[in-house]
């Protein structure tokens, strides 16, 4: 069989070459950075994202760099009232059969990595930033500044501002949201007091929402604060930049006349990092996700705002898929198989994509709207803080 090119060495281009590779099939991995760095922060992986991981025979390397928080908390921003609260711990492993974890990003990338690099069927190649592709007889041939790779198929997992997307879909740069993130790690041991150390904490507030969590085997917690204005008056990061320095002092203002927890939460952080947040309208179509001998995964194929917490979970789901099609398969039969994962992907990853909008709207609303959000929570609470149809695939 001939190698499957994956771009892209992120968390869904490392899942989805050790997913080809367990498939059974020779995999070359390309990455533009010269090496791999820590990169973000915290990511939390519900059920159906551990499960993924278990099933790459990550269960042991999860279990000793992951948390599980024993539920999330829902607060209002103005003050320290829960509006709502959820299950997970042992909840979640009963219901879906899997825990719900918290890691650092940089950690969930170090276990990936050493599984790649335990197998021989795997080569992974830095410094190689992919710049176009093409057929090449019965292949395709991806050609980067000074290299030319032919492969059975290409996958594009290269992120937001995918370069194969940008050839197979010509669809234009994502749209600026208007949302700005800022994020930064503390101590545990310099957490408030009245902010339970293992659970997931959602603060909502009119345009503003902010998440912590531990990660780091619970030695450090995890802060998320976006702040909404108008996507023409946004001061965030340039496109492109994902992790610029942000001061405190500008993060404490997005949080200016509020009272609390949050204040108190946010001003035991330092070294502030923002990104302005982009997406993409939710996947139209399979033809979206793949095309012939090329398939896209993860951020390249349906970026989603962060009000779900499943942007990384929906490129492990995607790896996974792509690794069942290809059991097995031909080179010849792969352009089918590739029409049948992206067939059993764009619904799902579409819907996730519309709740994510739908959840920003609820979190950062005003007025009526946030009335309405406060008294059903207090009414229904962990039932509609549940979520059945995505957590249990």
């Amino acid at each position: 069989m001939g190698h499957i090119l994956v771009a892209g060495a992120g968390i869904g281009g490392l899942a989805a070459a050790l997913a080809c590779a367990r498939a059974g099939h020779r995999v070359q991995l390309l990455e533009q950075s010269g090496e791999f760095v820590e990169a973000g922060a915290g990511i939390q992986l519900g059920p159906n994202a551990v499960r993924r991981l278990h099933a790459l025979g990550l269960e042991r390397a999860l279990e000793q760099v992951a948390c599980w928080p024993d539920a999330l908390e829902l607060h209002s921003a103005d003050g320290n009232h829960v509006l709502g609260r959820l299950g997970l711990g042992a909840r979640m492993q009963s219901r879906y059969g899997f825990g719900y974890a918290t890691v650092h990003r940089a950690d969930l990338q170090r276990l990936l990595l050493a599984a790649l690099r335990s197998r021989d069927d795997i080569a992974l190649k830095l410094g190689a930033t992919a710049l176009s592709h093409e057929p090449a007889g019965e292949g395709i041939r991806l050609r980067g500044q000074d290299f030319s790779l032919d492969g059975a198929m290409l996958v594009g997992a290269d992120g937001l501002w995918s370069v194969v997307r940008g050839q197979l879909l010509a669809d234009g740069p994502p749209r600026r949201t208007g949302h700005i993130a800022y994020r930064a790690l503390i101590s545990v041991q310099d957490l408030p007091k009245g902010i339970a150390a293992n659970a997931v904490h959602a603060w909502m507030g009119e345009r503003m929402h902010a998440v912590a969590y531990p990660v780091s085997a619970g030695k450090r917690f995890n802060l998320v604060l976006v702040l909404q204005q108008s996507a023409a008056d946004d001061q965030g990061a340039a496109p492109g930049q994902w992790n610029a320095p942000a001061q405190t002092g500008t993060v404490l203002q997005g949080v200016s006349g509020l009272r609390g927890l949050l204040p108190a939460l946010l001003q035991a952080a330092s070294a502030w990092r923002s990104w302005t947040l982009h997406d993409r309208p939710p996947v139209a179509g399979a033809g979206a996700m793949a095309q012939g001998r090329v398939a896209l995964l993860g951020d390249a194929a349906h970026p989603m705002r962060p009000y779900l917490a499943q942007g990384a979970v929906m490129a492990l789901e995607d790896a996974a898929e792509l690794g069942q099609q290809l059991q097995g398969c031909t080179d010849g039969a792969m352009p089918a198989a590739l029409q049948r994962y992206a067939q059993a992907r764009w619904q799902r990853v579409a819907r996730v994509q519309r709740r994510s909008l739908r959840n920003g709207q609820i979190f950062h609303a005003t007025g009526l709207l946030r009335w309405g959000r406060n008294a059903t929570m207090a009414l229904l609470g962990q039932r509609v803080l549940d979520l059945p149809w995505l957590y249990g695939r």
